[in-house]
């Protein structure tokens, strides 16, 4: 209860963002759900369900002062595990391709929402992740691994949507998993769009928290 209590006090201006999206996110949904009579959408919800994890996690460990750092280590990987669901939602734009288009206007609505909601978690998260590793390492060895880290999350969305790898099935079929990765490494020019995918995907994610990371920073120093 006191996690709970900790989180929310330092958590809630995101929280509250969150919980405002995803309720207009479902009333948009809701919406097409009773123009169309279909739940064509509704993966959405599940897909911001696996985007919401990553930042309970950091949530979570941000609410510790010191925590071992094998554990640190072990949540850590599990947190990269899930980090791509919520960049994920982007690609979701894909679908537009199958939306009737007198429903075009909704359906990009619908998933532009969604997609704030994703990303709002996916950067609030990564900014918790970081400093609670500028406790452990020093803050530039931190701000030299974003890059990676993104490209890592670039590559991990592009397992998902175009291999239709999902987070959990490392644990069930961490071989082809980890073939499949290997493969890709090895033979860069054969899987040269993985490559390119991951990079590019990864850099505009980049940009993006730079971005945010930077706004964020001048209204603190403002007010």
């Amino acid at each position: 209860m006191k996690t709970i209590r900790h989180i929310l006090l330092t958590q809630y201006k995101t929280i509250q963002s969150v919980i405002i999206l995803t309720t207009f996110s479902i009333l948009l949904l809701l919406l097409r759900i009773k123009l169309t009579n279909t739940y064509y959408f509704i993966f959405l919800i599940w897909n911001l369900f696996l985007a919401g994890i990553p930042y309970l996690i950091s949530s979570y460990l941000s609410t510790y002062n010191t925590i071992n750092k094998m554990s640190l280590l072990t949540i850590s990987f599990v947190w990269l595990l899930f980090l791509p669901n919520a960049p994920y939602i982007v690609t979701d734009l894909f679908h537009l391709k199958y939306s009737h288009q007198d429903l075009l206007w909704i359906d990009t609505l619908i998933i532009i929402v969604f997609t704030i909601t994703g990303l709002l978690l996916f950067y609030k998260s990564i900014k918790t992740m970081c400093l609670i590793f500028e406790t452990y390492v020093e803050k530039r060895v931190v701000t030299f691994s974003l890059p990676i880290l993104f490209m890592l999350v670039g590559f991990g969305v592009y397992l998902g949507r175009f291999l239709r790898f999902n987070s959990w099935e490392i644990i069930n079929k961490p071989w082809t998993i980890i073939e499949t990765i290997m493969s890709i490494i090895l033979h860069p020019i054969t899987y040269n769009y993985a490559w390119i995918f991951s990079i590019v995907f990864g850099a505009t994610l980049y940009v993006g928290y730079y971005i945010s990371d930077s706004t964020a920073n001048k209204t603190k120093k403002a007010s």
